[in-house]
């Protein structure tokens, strides 16, 4: 049976409070609520809780404030602190301030009371000292509210005060590096060195040298001792990018570093000790790499102590505008032109399925800060900006199969004398039988939502609507049903 507590819930909305005051009863918890810091503090005069449940924003001012000397003066209390600020920076004051768990809002209710369990079975996270040494939080380079991004962030806090291998995996332009220089900067490794390299970008005879370091003499060009990455990064973090593009020969090499964490350079007989983090990065599969005999199982353990998977952009929908606006706010202060985003120019982004990830998005920001003439940046500009196959690749159909279906159409049309001599032309013939199914399908894609519709074709709401009523299409049949 699980361990049950005392729990003090702090929250200024009266329905958390219920809500989550009656699923840790029905636990068998003993609960109290409070809706600011001065009740919280009254309370804890008089009852003593086992875990403390505190919002951040409270009307009387930040939640996290206190929560470190409560826990020095309380050391077996576990806390989880809940926000709707759902930031990085949110997440590592949590961290710092001793906090047992985080939880964005909004929160599922089964993962808190998970999370109660096991605080009440685990001791309190150490408080991170009297606050020196303060972590620097302005220009975090991670943007993003969603679900995913908030695990990421979690992932992050956890692993500051540690050394342990971090493998992180996505596809290009998710942002692994910036993972990477987050968890260096924030760290306790934060005041040594941050040296990347990428696997792919180095021809695979010299990988060996770039990261081991060299002696003079050892090849042709090598006229002095040179230091590898590995003795660059020295007390610091070591980004191994692309590491899925490691050529055998030398991920056995690497292997043997990680293991006795010595060096020995290309041409040289005496090691050196070296003491770096590990923070390596793949948009490959290694599973499958290990299983084609192209990656050494036996190294993949040893990067993949804690992995840290980046979603594409396409799974975080929500983050798009938010990112779209950062970008356009950083280019302004490095001096280019400041730029909002029209409603449907949003739309359009929302809907547009990046294959290039927050990359192609950030590129895309930088170019129409620069060549935008308004102000504010219309869906026509916009519409010129992204490629033109900018509908999912979920609903896309291949262009191959399009290209041969429409000359079969159109031989077929031909043939029987279609589109000549009348007020229609063969394009309008062509269209008549292509736009009423273009229309069908991407309204049952969105569930019939005609602002979602709109966006994915590239068109205003109001025209799709015209479009609906000149082909007799009802938008509420075109759902997929339950």
């Amino acid at each position: 049976m699980a361990a049950t507590g005392s729990i003090l819930v702090v929250d200024d909305d009266p329905a958390i409070c219920v809500v989550v005051g009656e699923a840790l009863r029905r636990q068998g918890h003993k609960v109290k609520t409070a809706a600011s810091i001065r009740e919280r503090t009254a309370l804890m005069s008089s009852f003593a809780p086992d875990v403390l449940i505190t919002d951040v924003m409270l009307p009387d001012g930040d939640g996290l404030d206190g929560v470190a000397e409560i826990i020095e003066h309380k050391p077996d209390l576990n806390v989880i602190i809940l926000s709707a600020q759902n930031t990085l920076n949110t997440a590592i004051r949590a961290t710092e301030k001793g906090a047992f768990e985080y939880l964005p809002k909004p929160f599922d209710l089964n993962e808190l009371t998970r999370a109660v369990s096991d605080a009440l079975g685990t001791r309190a996270v150490a408080a991170n000292g009297d606050g020196e040494g303060a972590l620097p939080h302005d220009g975090l380079p991670l943007v993003g509210r969603s679900p995913a991004m908030q695990e990421v962030y979690r992932t992050i806090a956890r692993v500051l005060s540690n050394d342990l291998s971090i493998l992180v995996l996505g596809e290009s332009g998710t942002g692994k590096e910036l993972v990477a220089e987050a968890i260096h900067s924030l760290g306790q490794r934060r005041t040594k060195p941050f040296v990347a390299i990428n696997m792919a970008a180095i021809p695979r005879e010299l990988i060996e040298a770039e990261l081991f370091g060299y002696e003079k003499g050892a090849f042709t060009g090598a006229h002095a001792r040179t230091a590898g990455k590995f003795e660059q990064a020295q007390g610091g973090t070591l980004f191994l990018d692309e590491i899925g593009d490691m050529p055998l020969e030398a991920q056995t090499r690497l292997l043997r570093v990680l293991q006795s964490g010595e060096v020995t350079t290309v041409g040289g007989s005496k090691p050196v000790r070296v003491n770096v983090r590990i923070i390596a990065a793949t948009n490959k599969d290694l599973l499958q790499l290990i299983e084609e005999n192209r990656f050494r199982q036996d190294l993949y353990y040893r990067l993949n102590v804690v992995p840290i998977a980046l979603p594409p952009l396409r799974e975080r929908r929500e983050d798009v505008i938010l990112l779209a606006r950062h970008f356009l706010e950083r280019a302004a202060i490095e001096g280019l032109p400041r730029k909002s985003l029209s409603d449907e120019a949003a739309q359009m982004l929302m809907a547009y399925h990046w294959p290039g990830n927050v990359r192609e998005l950030q590129n895309l920001m930088q170019r129409l800060a620069v060549l935008s003439r308004e102000n504010v940046i219309a869906g026509d500009i916009l519409r010129h900006a992204l490629p033109l196959d900018s509908v999912p690749a979920d609903h896309a159909v291949p262009a191959d199969q399009l290209a041969h279906a429409v000359r079969e159409w159109t031989r077929r049309q031909l043939g029987v004398g279609l589109g000549q001599g009348g007020s229609r032309s063969l394009h309008d013939d062509l269209l008549a039988v292509v736009e009423p199914i273009l229309l069908q399908e991407t309204l049952a894609s969105v569930d019939g939502n005609q602002i979602r519709a709109a966006g994915l074709l590239g068109i205003n709401r109001n025209t799709l609507r015209k479009k609906l009523t000149d082909y007799g299409l009802d938008p509420l049949q075109l759902r997929v049903p339950d």
